[in-house]
């Protein structure tokens, strides 16, 4: 008997749709749309802020292969902090890394780990961000559409600047990189100095053109702008922890299901377990190549009165950070 070609469509139809079926799941593409994320990196290949991103696709693709592509933008070309976290909130930007000093125009209590003085160590911030106070930090900003993946240490914040100082009176006069806060504002104007509020990409410059005489950075972000070619001189005053945080968009998040949240979440967490060890060695070789091209560290003198400076942020901030806040911290 011979077949009509309208009957035999139908039945090749069903015949491959029923083999797809049957095949085994691996072979099945259950999310065949693959979804790009692009993740803005301040810095290059080499240094832990896209390192730890490659960390992350990399886990991700494990755990959920096919479904991600990570379309990691590298050294600062979709802005500093601030623009990268509002190209998060319109959507244009998926992912990325920040300080807490350039979310605290959105979530002014995250200023509790910016407070200079208050830290003893990077274990100590660790214990206070993965307590009660780091959950109520992640809420507020889960509040303003930043989605915590993991908070991360960019270790500890030194003073830099053109010619020797050790003293807080050899800053009066100085004009000053800070980062656009008025925690920082506040803290370096404290020690006579003109606090200006530049993004971190375009510090170099104006380093280098007088619109800034010094500034503050991590030991990590030095070497990484090549900084020490226009401040050579690092004075090691560990004033405040570079306290950030692993964030997602929080359109891109709230269309994840619950299995792929709970890989990211599980991803960031690793991940910034990854950079936390990356930035302590990155330290290292960055004081190294500084000290090569040179560079020069100084030990800060009368510390008393650089913590009696830093008293003053303490007291104008704690009605903005809770008081409570500050004495739990203190505790811990």
């Amino acid at each position: 008997m011979r077949m009509n070609g309208n009957r035999r469509s139908v039945l090749k139809a069903m015949g491959s749709a029923a083999a797809v079926l049957s095949a085994p799941a691996f072979l099945r593409p259950a999310h065949a749309r693959v979804r790009t994320l692009t993740v803005a990196s301040l810095l290059g290949d080499d240094k832990p802020e896209t390192r730890i991103w490659l960390k992350i696709g990399a886990l991700v693709e494990e755990r959920l292969p096919g479904r991600f592509r990570f379309n990691i933008v590298r050294n600062g070309a979709l802005g500093g902090e601030k623009e990268v976290a509002e190209g998060v909130r319109l959507g244009s930007i998926q992912a990325s890394l920040a300080t807490v000093s350039s979310l605290s125009g959105w979530v002014p209590e995250l200023q509790i780990l910016d407070l200079p003085f208050l830290f003893r160590d990077a274990g100590h911030v660790r214990k206070t961000v993965e307590g009660t106070i780091g959950e109520e930090l992640t809420a507020k900003l889960a509040a303003e559409q930043f989605v915590t993946g993991g908070f991360i240490n960019y270790g500890a914040r030194h003073l830099l600047t053109k010619e020797p100082v050790s003293r807080p009176e050899q800053l009066q006069g100085k004009k000053i990189r800070v980062i656009q806060s008025p925690l920082h504002t506040r803290l370096w104007g404290a020690f006579g100095s003109t606090p200006v509020g530049i993004p971190i990409t375009e510090t170099y410059n104006a380093l280098s053109t007088g619109v800034a005489d010094a500034m503050d950075l991590t030991k990590s972000a030095y070497a990484g702008f090549r900084l020490y070619e226009v401040v050579p001189f690092m004075t090691e005053t560990n004033h405040i922890w570079a306290s950030g945080v692993v964030y997602y968009a929080a359109g891109f998040w709230n269309g994840l299901d619950e299995e792929e949240k709970a890989v990211f979440r599980q991803a960031s967490a690793e991940g910034a377990t990854y950079f936390n060890q990356l930035i302590v060695e990155d330290e290292a070789a960055s004081v190294a190549l500084a000290l090569e091209n040179g560079g020069e560290l100084l030990k800060p003198e009368a510390y008393e009165e650089w913590q009696a400076g830093a008293q003053g942020v303490w007291d104008e901030f704690a009605p903005t950070v809770g008081a409570g806040r500050i004495k739990t911290v203190q505790a811990l």
